[in-house]
């Protein structure tokens, strides 16, 4: 074979090799990008690079394939679900301690579905793999919570924090995101609206009013006696 011969067949091999590290390339970003959405595009720009950030993703999904995760019980679910009611109920009258029960109560359910309890950035990490939409709910969440016991933040800053905790609660627990839920309670939220008075309603121009008594008139006097007939002296 002469040696052109053989450089032409070392150059096609070379562009074989590299088209199908390409296409292999292209078919991990797609399953990268389809597994985790948004947190993909974060992850990748943490790391400044596109290979370094999708190996990062790669290695998350390795470690969490060791872990032994389960699905709650029905009595599981029922009684995380009254915690965070009571958490939520708790919020009006003290939402730093509500904010405090929701972390708390989002870490228990972790733990019982299987995951180790690591510091935040692990457990976000994660979490992420099997719940990356709501990730970042998750980190949200934390901020808040951490900048409130650095100095404090307004009421309104937790009352976002407990409906970031609660989109990974409830992603945790697999309940069903399109059931009803009741907004987060406002401190101080005013009661309900009294209604008016249905007398003389403007919108009922034909409601009687009753008569007023005429200030002009004496006081009435006693009846006579059924009966009886005065006489002149």
């Amino acid at each position: 074979m002469e040696t052109w011969q053989i450089a032409v067949i070392v150059v096609a091999a070379l562009l074989v090799a590299s088209v199908a590290w390409m296409v292999i390339q292209r078919q991990r970003t797609r399953r990268l990008t389809e597994q985790y959405g948004p947190e993909y595009q974060r992850t990748v720009e943490s790391a400044g690079d596109r290979r370094q950030g999708e190996r990062e993703l790669d290695a998350r999904q390795e470690r969490v394939k060791g872990f032994e995760l389960r699905q709650l019980s029905t009595d599981e679910r029922d009684r995380y679900l009254a915690g965070w009611k009571q958490s939520q109920a708790a919020f009006v009258d003290d939402p730093p301690r509500a904010i405090s029960q929701a972390d708390q109560l989002v870490q228990e359910v972790m733990r019982a579905r299987g995951y180790p309890m690591a510091d935040f950035d692990q457990r976000a990490a994660d979490v992420s793999v099997d719940h990356p939409h709501v990730v970042d709910e998750y980190r949200a969440a934390h901020n808040i919570a951490e900048r409130h016991a650095a100095g404090g933040v307004e009421t309104e800053d937790l009352r976002q924090a407990m409906v970031h905790y609660r989109a990974l609660f409830h992603d945790l627990l697999e309940t069903d995101a399109a059931a009803p839920e009741p907004e987060m309670p406002h401190r101080h939220d005013p009661g309900p609206e009294v209604p008016p008075d249905d007398t003389a309603r403007p919108d009922r121009p034909f409601d009687k009013v009753p008569d007023m008594p005429d200030p002009d008139a004496g006081a009435p006097g006693p009846e006579d006696p059924p009966g009886e007939l005065s006489h002149d002296g």
